[in-house]
């Protein structure tokens, strides 16, 4: 059977329990499901929001070009990667990957693989609504993500 992978780009919200379910359902081969989910913080009480916004198509493209390449690379047997986009309030959930394998550390590694590349090479923007009124600016590429990413690239 070959690795099932699925990619959403989505407004609304996602249920992390039923996707894993959904992933694994009906796959006795599966020996370990490993999930993250990335969530929106209030940076200590100055964000009331953020706003995501993702090139479409293009987005979706990128990230399942990402999940099939830690698939090849680390066996996954599945991969799940769900992205919102539109205003999301702290508390709410921005990201969820989700990865299968035989073993775990294929799926920590595949899941942290997934994460690592889609904060870098997906197409997607953010800015920050402040909580004193202030219009919120872009957020910025950070250098530790680049640097999380180009690990795997030895």
């Amino acid at each position: 059977m070959g690795a099932a992978v699925t990619v959403r780009v989505q407004r609304e919200d996602f249920d992390l329990s039923a996707e894993v379910s959904k992933l694994s359902s009906g796959r006795p081969d599966i020996g370990a499901v490993v999930t993250f989910s990335g969530l929106c913080r209030d940076e200590a009480g100055t964000l009331t929001a953020l706003e995501l916004e993702h090139y479409p198509g293009m987005a979706e493209a990128e990230i399942e070009r990402i999940c099939r390449l830690a698939v090849e690379r680390f066996g996954l047997q599945a991969a799940t990667a769900i992205h919102r986009y539109g205003k999301i309030n702290p508390g709410e959930n921005i990201v969820l990957v989700i990865t299968a394998s035989p073993h775990r550390q294929a799926a920590f590694d595949g899941a942290n693989f997934i994460m690592d590349f889609l904060k870098t090479s997906a197409p997607f923007w953010k800015k920050e609504h402040s909580s004193d009124g202030t219009a919120g600016g872009w957020v910025s590429a950070k250098d530790a993500d680049d640097t999380a990413r180009d690990r795997w690239k030895r």
